[in-house]
């Protein structure tokens, strides 16, 4: 690639970042990475009345939790913002008008002081009348603009009032022919599109201007985005044109899809089937209302970026394990489906339950140890080695107590199913006698464990679920977990030893 590669993740700070928003970053991120090029972050926030408190620094930890650091963007460094900063558009409104204007010096653009109350009398008359109503070539010259109106008449309103916008003029009788590097080449006929305000009456620009400049000004040579803007590329392209600008390559990325595979992924659909749908967790200003995230739920960052590097991607080999150093350099815009990604809420757990077992088991006691109070007093180093006996089984560390409880505190009951399969006439001598063997383990590890108890039980000639069975849940209190062996071990001679006599005394 012969450009200095330049990409931009420009969400607007109106909620939580959705998943979508996240896939749309990383594959922004990861092209930028492969060739050695600059990931910028944007704030899009031209929209005031849906802005949301707290919604730009969600954005910016949700990336870094993926560890997505942005290399531009805001709260950087001031450095940084001199680059081709601000990375506001709320910063940056000075900017827009100018280039407004000179659409409309070239042609390319007109005032328009149509009232609400008028566009929507021709809407509801059109609809009545079994059609749409276009602000286009078809009507523009007997609506209210510079165009239908004199230059004297469109003066007077100017100085008269700031009520009015400023729409791009689409060309008539044309065919577009537009590249996606996903998709290929776009046909569109241009009598089809509408006038698009690029201006506003409160003085601040559209998306589609804004987005266009700042594209211009901050040398994006890509635009990675997903499939929801492919409505506006054509007018994104004769906004470069008029400008006589360099057109940036597009790139449209495929929907994400409901489990069902039937319509856009939605928070609904989450709530809906028990699964997150925003990176962290969010609590809205104004309600209260808390929605899940992946990071709270339980779930690795890594698995959250490795899962949804798949949505919408597929690497063309067999592995589904990839680093993010190893999806950097596999990643390719050719190998993006142009049709949308059934979101598989069971693929994300299997994702987590790998990096669960890639996991430092160290790392796992801090946090086992931080979510349960129970083991506030118990050695880290302890907690790891358990925690290395019962992962396997484990897809969230929130699992781990009720895989592990019986490491640090002694049963209080035993499983009533399981007690009438394992607790027989003789079970009561045949723990006595393990007991007694278990006693005369000196040197206690679980080899000597297993060689002594197992030797008893075959020379005597009787059945490993006679003895296994009823010592399993003496330490348990169920018939599950790692080997009893390696239980024994963990919880130490005398606990062992402890726990029988318990079971024992609860068979008189």
């Amino acid at each position: 690639m012969t450009k200095n590669v330049r990409v931009r993740f420009a969400p607007s700070p109106t909620g939580p970042l959705h998943i979508g928003g996240v896939r749309t970053a990383l594959f922004n991120y990861l092209f930028a990475k492969k060739h050695n090029g600059t990931f910028i972050l944007r704030i899009e926030d031209t929209d005031q009345n849906r802005y949301v408190e707290g919604a730009e620094q969600y954005i910016i930890d949700a990336l870094n939790w993926c560890n997505m650091p942005f290399d531009e963007g805001p709260r950087i460094s001031a450095e940084a913002e001199m680059k081709k900063g601000p990375y506001r558009q709320s910063e940056r409104k000075h900017l827009y008008k100018q280039y407004a204007d000179e659409l409309i010096a070239s042609g390319n653009a007109y005032y328009a002081f149509d009232t609400a109350e008028t566009l929507d009398f021709h809407r509801k008359d059109h609809e009545a009348k079994g059609k749409t109503f276009i602000y286009n070539w078809h009507n523009r010259l007997k609506l209210n603009n510079s165009l239908s109106l004199s230059a004297e008449e469109t003066k007077a309103k100017l100085e008269a009032s700031d009520d009015y916008v400023i729409r791009f003029k689409s060309p008539q009788d044309e065919t577009l022919h537009l590249n996606d590097m996903i998709r290929g080449t776009i046909k569109i006929d241009t009598n089809i599109l509408d006038d698009k305000v690029l201006f506003k009456s409160d003085g601040m620009p559209t998306y589609h201007l804004a987005n266009i400049v700042d594209d211009h000004l901050m040398e994006i040579s890509h635009v990675i985005r997903g499939e929801e803007w492919l409505p506006s590329l054509a007018l994104h392209y004769q906004l470069y044109k008029a400008f006589g600008w360099e057109t940036p390559e597009f790139a449209h990325l495929p929907l994400i899809l409901k489990p069902t595979g039937k319509g856009k992924l939605s928070k609904r659909d989450g709530d809906k089937l028990g699964f997150p749908v925003f990176p962290l967790e969010w609590t809205d200003p104004k309600t209260g209302d808390v929605s899940r995230g992946y990071k709270e739920d339980g779930y690795f960052p890594e698995a959250m970026v490795n899962f949804l590097a798949f949505l919408g991607w597929n690497p063309g080999t067999e592995q589904e394990i990839f680093s993010l150093n190893e999806l950097i350099a596999a990643f390719d815009l050719k190998k993006v489906n142009k049709s949308g990604a059934r979101f598989d809420p069971d693929k994300t757990k299997w994702f987590n339950h790998h990096y669960m077992q890639e996991q430092n088991n160290d790392v796992l006691a801090e946090l086992f140890k931080a979510e349960r109070s129970e083991l506030a007093q118990i050695d880290v180093n302890y907690i790891a080695m358990v925690i290395g006996l019962i992962k396997e089984r484990a897809t969230f560390v929130s699992e781990f107590w009720a895989l592990s409880h019986f490491f640090f505190i002694a049963p209080t009951s035993y499983d009533e199913k399981a007690s009438k399969k394992a607790f027989k006439d003789d079970t009561k001598a045949i723990l006595e006698e393990v007991i007694s063997i278990v006693n005369k383990v000196e040197d206690f590890t679980v080899e000597n464990l297993q060689t002594e108890i197992k030797g008893w039980i075959t020379s005597n000639e009787i059945g490993f679920g006679k003895v296994m069975m009823p010592l399993r849940l003496a330490l348990v209190g169920a018939l599950q977990g790692p080997e009893v062996f390696d239980i024994m071990f963990m919880i130490g001679k005398a606990e062992t030893v402890k726990r029988i006599e318990k079971v024992i005394s609860s068979l008189d």
